[in-house]
């Protein structure tokens, strides 16, 4: 049995810049990190008592099925297939947040699942290589719109800096901070739930689709990131000017397409900022899900009063990106009987 745990992310600036349509051209630079919610896949070979059905896969829906070319969910079955497991395997899926949120979760899922496919073959895999895999699977072989940061930052972990090249490879630099600013920093941030969930490939797209348009906007945008590492980084930097950036993104994000937004998140980001917030953002590709915002901790109480009707979701920082946390011997009765 194999069980892999991988974190969500927070993407705070530098969105849109990992769309292939820009760092192609101009290369790209992310500031994210991993948060302590996450993604569990367990994965074994299934026992051949059940002659009903060879493989079992729970998601949403629970499937059987005698050969992976029939199973539902796109990702496990191009998993699959691509490894060439053999046929007799087990798979689960357990997750902290929401899917379609904001947060990074489908290629939460694809790290850990690959991860899990590589131990169940035996086989070890770098971070570096994870990721690229996981890019590969999401971008390539089920040709999803969208961008590289969300692979990068799951399979990494940590409060780093991601900077792509225009040929698509990328390195990824963690943050120096001391431990006592980086709790400080932590403390400011606020995430809330929405209540709203959406289809992350029409965001991806609409979003994909305005890259070619919006060079200036982009890269401002870009930009951003080496402001905010400078603030984090600094020792006699204001903090509050993390906040200050992110509203600053917030106004560059909602001129960049249309729809990123809607009324109802709108009135949620003006209410926040009234009651003290410096700034936010929405998270993901837009249209709802998770909302972040910096405030200091002596303002949360009332901005989490006047957000009452939203989830309030207290989060800390990941610094392990996807782990194995269980690898138990299980006897391959497929490969056997092959």
């Amino acid at each position: 049995m194999i069980i892999t745990k991988t974190p969500y992310r927070i993407s705070f600036f530098g969105g849109g810049t990992d769309y292939p349509g820009w760092y192609q051209q101009h290369g790209g630079r992310i500031l994210s990190t991993s948060i302590g919610y996450y993604n569990y896949i367990s994965c074994r070979y299934l026992p051949p008592f059940h002659p009903e059905y060879k493989n079992r896969i729970a998601w949403n829906i629970t499937e059987y099925t005698d050969c992976f070319e029939d199973i539902q969910h796109n990702a496990v079955r191009a998993a699959l297939l691509h490894h060439r497991v053999p046929h007799g395997v087990e798979i689960s899926n357990q997750r902290d947040l929401p899917t379609r949120s904001g947060i990074g979760s489908s290629s939460s899922f694809c790290v850990g699942l690959l991860k899990a496919v590589h131990a169940l073959k035996g086989e070890t895999i770098s971070r570096h290589d994870l990721a690229r895999e996981a890019i590969y699977l999401e971008r390539e072989i089920l040709k999803e719109t969208g961008g590289i940061q969300d692979q990068i930052a799951v399979a990494y972990g940590g409060l780093n800096q991601i900077s792509i090249s225009p040929n698509g490879s990328f390195s990824v630099s963690s943050l120096s901070i001391d431990d006592a600013r980086k709790r400080e920093f932590s403390r400011c941030l606020m995430l809330f739930f929405t209540g709203t969930t959406r289809i992350s490939a029409d965001f991806a797209q609409r979003q994909a689709d305005a890259v070619k348009d919006n060079t200036s906007l982009l890269s401002q945008m870009a930009s951003l990131v080496d402001d905010a590492c400078r603030v984090l980084t600094g020792e006699t930097e204001d903090l509050d000017d993390f906040g200050k950036l992110l509203h600053e993104t917030w106004i560059l994000k909602r001129s960049l397409a249309e729809k990123i937004t809607n009324n109802h998140v709108d009135d949620i980001y003006e209410i926040a900022m009234k009651n003290g917030a410096l700034g936010g953002k929405l998270l993901g590709a837009g249209g709802g899900g998770f909302m972040l915002f910096y405030a200091r901790p002596e303002l949360q109480p009332r901005i989490k009063e006047v957000l009452r009707n939203l989830v309030y979701v207290p989060f800390s920082f990941d610094e392990q990106g996807c782990q194995i946390i269980l690898n138990t011997p299980n006897f391959s009765f497929a490969a056997a009987n092959a």
